[in-house]
């Protein structure tokens, strides 16, 4: 059972959604303003959080924001529920944090496999491994603590960034084209229509900072980390 957030100030709207995450077997809580989302995402262990981009006292662009510059939950999903469909007001759901996004009208199902998906995904288990920091030339990566430095100096990333740098970065000297990075990426492949010569373009080498040279794009195809810091290597 999950502790799902649901921020949305269309009562109506959000018990249905809180129907059918107990239908679900969930534990929803419904809140209608931005403050008292991050308020009870500060005192509650949360699993999910569905946040609507338009409330009456934050949009839901901060709210995100703030739940990724938080601590405590940075590493919570959010999915975004929104009646702004514009590939533009994607991106900017994305480039804040988000984990995915939905357009309203939505049904309910949906938003339910949306969320069960999400949290299958999150929750998966990964290989053990000896040592979870990785250094590659002046990269370093701590995948339990989701940190990143560049040449000893840290680097902010959003959940999405982190995963995509994960993903580049462990299939290193393989290319990887912009629709195997939506799907396993963003864990679907509904967006990648008008996506797929956007984003993906522009997140590698933010996520790599002054290493950028370490991602290399493959005309036509995708990209593709090195196999060896040293371009010679």
């Amino acid at each position: 059972m999950a502790k799902v957030l649901i921020v949305e100030d269309e009562a109506d709207l959000c018990q249905v959604i809180a129907y059918g995450l107990r239908q679900s077997g969930h534990d929803p809580l419904c809140v209608g303003r931005g403050a008292d989302a991050l308020r009870i995402a500060q005192s509650e262990h949360l699993d999910l959080v569905l946040l609507d981009m338009v409330l009456p006292d934050i949009p839901g662009t901060e709210v995100c924001r703030a739940l990724r510059g938080a601590h405590a939950t940075r590493h919570v999903p959010v999915i975004i529920l929104s009646a702004r469909g514009d590939e533009i007001d994607r991106v900017v759901g994305f480039e804040v944090g988000a984990d995915d996004y939905v357009v309203k009208p939505f049904s309910v199902r949906e938003v339910m496999l949306r969320v069960n998906a999400l949290l299958r995904r999150v929750s998966a288990p990964r290989p053990v491994e000896a040592d979870p920091n990785s250094v590659f030339g002046c990269l370093e990566i701590d995948r339990d603590a989701h940190r990143l430095w560049v040449e000893g100096r840290e680097v902010e990333l959003t959940v999405l960034e982190f995963r995509l740098l994960l993903t580049l970065f462990g299939r290193k000297n393989r290319v990887q084209t912009r629709a195997t990075l939506l799907d396993d990426v963003w864990g679907h492949s509904r967006w990648r229509h008008s996506q797929d010569r956007r984003y993906p373009r522009q997140a590698p080498a933010r996520e790599a900072g002054s290493c950028s040279n370490y991602v290399e794009t493959v005309r036509g195809v995708g990209y593709r980390f090195r196999a060896s810091p040293d371009p010679d290597g």
